[in-house]
């Protein structure tokens, strides 16, 4: 009988699993006396890039982290915001796109490790700074600070959020190695340090001790923005001057690995100014310069995406800038998820450093063209109010913000009556830069112009007594940046007209989206159709696709500004009177394929052209414009006349 050798196959086993990392034995830590990073003790250098999944669908996310960890790159970097996932207080949407534990999956499913920015404020270029418009709705809180109404808010959302999250922090056996507490806090006028002491604790409290906190701040935020026990890391850019700037950092940071959290490799746009670019050779260069240093770095962006539906930000430079629908940010993934000259030429440097995994990246994703499309009309927005606000006006004698009636992106309309007879072109007006952001007028339903927050202030107009006053007014973004005060919306004072105040206002809260996706399909109004028709009005057509389906790019020729759906999703704002951007990207998963029909719908708000026609290229146009423009670089190859952008962070 043969002796048994079964009990040497445990030990075996045993033995083997204790040489992997256990929940228990893994660690991402600061080792200050060799100024690096141990992970499971063994020294570690990140190279990471930003991508937020809140920009793409997420049927691409898969995509873009495996495209991300093909060019080198062992993390990723994103943003929570917080008004996406929390849309009223206390109703929480962790569905769909909104699936956070999803993507964090993926990232692992990627093989890359997470680097997580939950705020409670994000920046991001993204509406309010990821702050819950709804929080506004007490009009004296002070956000980002010791608020009592503030941090109340940020304690309840941190409560569920934050216990969602710690089974994936990195000791626990995840992939989240640190976590960011707020975004560039010093570049607010609070500087309030209790405030961020509070945030420290309710992490250590939710998350433990053992993950590492830190905080980002450009160089002239460091002051205010650090925190004893966070660790602290700075942003810039290529072109600004990365030995002073890690002097710096030491100030604050003596000891420890340098990090650079947001290394731009691109930048954002404004409507109305040129779209931003930076040279492969300039981000390649301060990358390589970097990891010489042993510094760890995030590349921000490394996949743009795209501010679907109303989720773009704004800033406020001497005006109001809102922020273009692309967010393709001159990024090494491109808006459609193809690779660029950027992301080879990184890959290469990536490579000097560590090891790269092998195999080629995917090619772009094919790509469809169509039309030119005919677009017919549905008739003038005035004439769909009952399905645009099936529950009636609310009244008041004075206008109310989109905060005080509970509206929180979109469209809203003010309506009153002239009291008397205006027989003189006379000034509309409204008093301290009071319409935020941009007001369409009608009188008896015709189009008069428009008013503009900081820009055009005034229209004059003509008009019998009892004539109607329509004023449909857009919330084109809130401030998403610096001082991030509160940016109400709306019409924030009384109109005046002449000299006379107007008052006795009606305001309809519109569901433009519901009109779009629920009530437009079943043709249940037939308008007539003006003559000429101008002011805010909807066309739509149908369409099918006969050959292979592939991502696109909606080009709007001769359109001035609005709104557009396709299949009921809200792609986003369309400037093309104004530019950079002349197209909008069409991910291929909206389109239906062959033996179905299509449907485009456009809210045009100003003027249509005279062939309302529309097409879909297989390249994009994002840097159509003839307007001035702000320049982040101030390097050599990228001075010019124009006037420099600051930085501005995210």
């Amino acid at each position: 009988m043969a002796p048994e050798a079964a009990p040497l196959f445990p030990s075996l086993l045993l033995l083997l699993l204790s040489l992997l990392p256990q929940a228990d034995t893994r660690s991402f830590v600061v080792d200050r006396e060799h100024d690096r990073f141990l992970l499971d003790g063994v020294p570690f250098r990140y190279v990471s890039g930003s991508l937020h999944y809140f920009r793409v669908p997420r049927v691409l996310w898969a995509d873009r982290l495996y495209k991300m960890r093909m060019s080198g790159l062992n993390a990723v970097q994103f943003y929570v915001p917080w008004n996406y996932h929390e849309p009223e207080p206390g109703v929480y949407n962790f569905n769909g796109s909104r699936d956070l534990i999803a993507f964090l999956n993926e990232a692992s499913v990627a093989d890359l490790l997470v680097i997580l920015r939950p705020g409670p404020y994000i920046c991001a270029e993204w509406e309010m700074g990821g702050l819950p418009s709804w929080l506004l709705r007490k009009p004296n809180i002070h956000l980002r600070t010791s608020d009592p109404d503030f941090l109340a808010a940020v304690d309840s959302w941190f409560k569920v959020l934050l216990p969602k999250i710690y089974p994936f922090l990195y000791h626990n056996g995840g992939n989240i190695i640190s976590i960011q507490v707020e975004n560039e806090y010093g570049s607010y006028k609070a500087c309030d340090f209790h405030y961020m002491r509070h945030l420290a604790g309710l992490f250590r409290a939710l998350l433990g001790d053992k993950i590492l906190l830190f905080t980002t701040d450009g160089p002239e935020g460091l002051k205010c923005g650090s925190l004893h026990g966070l660790y602290t890391t700075v942003d810039f850019g290529p072109a600004d001057n990365m030995t002073r700037i890690f002097t710096l950092l030491r100030k604050y940071e003596p000891r420890g690995p340098l990090v650079n959290s947001e290394y731009y490799t691109g930048w954002l746009d404004y409507w109305g100014q040129n779209h931003s670019t930076r040279s492969v050779l300039a981000v390649t260069k301060g990358l390589e310069n970097m990891l010489n240093l042993g510094a760890s770095v995030n590349m921000y962006m490394f996949h743009g995406g795209t501010n679907f539906g109303y989720w773009n930000g704004a800033d406020e430079k001497g005006r109001f800038l809102p922020i273009t629908t692309s967010y393709d940010y001159d990024a090494p993934i491109s808006e459609a998820g193809d690779p660029t000259p950027k992301l080879f030429a990184l890959r290469n440097v990536i490579s000097k450093f560590q090891e790269v995994p092998l195999g080629p990246l995917p090619p772009p994703s094919p790509k469809m063209t169509l039309g030119p499309l005919t677009l017919y009309l549905d008739g003038e927005l005035l004439a769909f109010l009952d399905f645009l606000c099936p529950e009636g006006p609310i009244h008041s004698v004075l206008p109310l913000s989109f905060e005080a009636v509970r509206q929180d992106h979109g469209f809203m309309l003010y309506r009153t009556y002239l009291t008397h007879t205006i027989f003189e072109p006379t000034p509309l007006w409204v008093p301290n830069n009071g319409v935020h952001d941009r007001a369409y007028v009608m009188v008896d339903g015709v189009f008069q112009g428009v008013l503009e927050r900081n820009m055009k202030h005034q229209l004059f107009l003509v008009g019998e007594m009892g004539a109607r006053l329509d004023i449909l007014l857009e919330n084109m973004g809130r401030l998403s940046f610096g001082s991030n005060s509160s940016d109400f919306k709306g019409l924030l004072q009384p109109p005046v007209l002449g000299q006379v105040m107007l008052t006795q206002w009606m305001m309809f809260p519109l569901k433009v989206d519901n009109l779009v996706k629920w009530w437009f399909p079943l043709h249940l109004l037939k308008s007539t159709k003006p003559q000429t028709p101008s002011g805010p009005t909807f066309y739509s057509t149908t369409f099918p696709i006969a050959g292979p389906l592939g991502d696109t790019f909606l080009y709007l020729p001769g359109w001035t500004k609005g709104q557009v759906w396709i299949n009921g999703f809200n792609l986003g704002r369309y400037w093309t009177k104004q530019g950079p951007q002349e197209t909008l990207y069409v991910p291929r998963p909206l389109l239906l394929p062959r033996g179905a029909i299509n449907k485009i719908t456009l809210l045009e708000l100003e003027n249509v052209p005279p062939e309302p026609q529309i097409q879909f290229l297989d390249w994009p146009i994002l840097n159509s414009t003839v307007h001035r423009t702000y320049i982040y670089s101030l390097s050599a190859e990228a001075q010019s006349a124009s006037e420099p952008m600051q930085l501005s962070g995210h």
